[in-house]
């Protein structure tokens, strides 16, 4: 039996717009404090995250927000978490395979060819990394952990219902990656990119805020980052 097209394009609508998310970026015009305390955060979050390669319901929730000045961009991470795994170690430290930890990937200029990466885990230790990709599929990545973000500030807060976390990533840091098409972002400005938990409790669960449809290279996957717009 053949489907009228309104019917196929509707179908195909859904799913395209399932995975192609855009989400807001608002400009702040006050002062964010990167100490742990998201009371001055006025704009909703978003979430809740799901499985990063089903869409399935976590089995503990994660909301984040992002915002903007003229400098800086910020992010927030409220996470609830019931067991909380990790500790306080050196900077650039592998946490992401041992420790519960909120991470952004961010591709600036959305040509899925580099990007940065940010981890944080609940006792602020943090690493800032770039990948470049390698492969045709993107599938390869060249890792450069002594990249470093300048003047980047990042602080976690455990709380009653789990922990937070606050990262500002200075504009200026990101001016030097090597063909990364970095430019300033003005309001209408789109970026690529995703925001994650790693929640290695009770039973380990990858999560997003934006799922994947492939099951291949786990978070890895720029070709399918959601879309971050700066907005008033």
């Amino acid at each position: 039996m053949k489907l009228p097209f309104s019917i196929i394009a509707l179908f195909l609508t859904i799913q395209f717009s399932t995975y192609s998310q855009t989400f807001p970026v608002h400009k702040t015009k006050e002062k964010i404090n990167i100490d742990g305390d998201l009371s001055e955060w006025k704009m909703p979050f978003l979430g809740p995250f799901v499985i990063h390669n089903t869409g399935e319901k976590a089995t503990q929730q994660t909301f984040v927000s992002l915002l903007w000045d003229n400098e800086n961009l910020y992010v927030a991470y409220k996470c609830t978490d019931s067991k909380i795994v990790g500790k306080a170690q050196a900077k650039d430290s592998q946490i992401f395979d041992t420790d519960d930890l909120a991470e952004i990937f961010l591709d600036p200029d959305g040509d899925s060819q580099n990007y940065i990466e940010i981890g944080v885990n609940a006792f602020s230790t943090h690493y800032d990394l770039l990948l470049k990709c390698i492969s045709p599929e993107c599938g390869g990545w060249n890792t450069s952990m002594n990249f470093d973000i300048n003047d980047l500030e990042s602080i976690s807060k455990i709380t009653a219902e789990g922990y937070t976390v606050e990262i500002k990533i200075p504009f200026s840091s990101l001016e030097k990656i090597e063909n990364g098409g970095f430019q300033k972002p003005k309001i209408g400005t789109k970026w690529k990119g995703n925001a994650f938990r790693i929640d290695y409790g009770n039973t380990t669960e990858y999560l997003a805020l934006q799922p994947y449809k492939s099951l291949q290279f786990g978070f890895h996957q720029p070709q399918e980052f959601t879309v971050f717009e700066f907005v008033k």
